[in-house]
């Protein structure tokens, strides 16, 4: 079991033992560390497929500032292990120069218009050469991307202080 207070999740969306939200992380405390595992998962599993982990952890750090999560995508950076992926952090970039231009965008979509993928999204995928398996791998990694970073932003609102 982790420790509940420096899960992503929980240090992130600014929650301490003593403050407000502590009561709700310490009842939901087998919720979070689940969720801390789940992060595991999904950023640096046994079997990455075609995503190694530093690129897993660039994608992540990118759709954390597409969501305007600042903190949180330089907390997903400082999973690389290297420099190959850097780039991709910023949202800027189209991933062209490291050979994931189709992946970029499709994360990116999935990311920022969810209703909008189509199968075509997947036929684009599919034409790049990208394995039925590695697909569900970036929608895994962009379903927990979605969960975790409205956790953090409603761990947040639970810390603010209303006067």
């Amino acid at each position: 079991m982790s420790d509940t207070w420096s899960t992503t999740a929980v240090a992130e969306g600014g929650v301490v033992p003593e403050g407000p939200g502590a009561a709700a992380v310490t009842l939901r405390a087998n919720i979070l560390d689940m969720t801390q595992t789940a992060e595991e998962a999904v950023l640096a599993p046994e079997d990455c497929g075609a995503w190694p982990a530093d690129l897993r952890a660039a994608l992540a750090s990118r759709i954390a500032r597409l969501n305007r999560l600042d903190a949180v995508a330089d907390r997903y950076a400082g999973r690389m292990s290297g420099t190959a992926y850097a780039g991709l952090t910023d949202p800027g970039q189209d991933g062209a120069a490291e050979g994931v231009a189709e992946v970029v965008a499709f994360m990116d979509k999935v990311a920022m218009q969810t209703r909008d993928i189509a199968a075509a999204d997947i036929a684009t995928l599919q034409a790049a050469g990208i394995h039925d398996a590695d697909i569900v791998r970036l929608c895994e990694l962009n379903a927990f991307l979605a969960y975790q970073l409205r956790l953090i932003a409603g761990l947040r609102l639970m810390t603010e202080v209303r006067t």
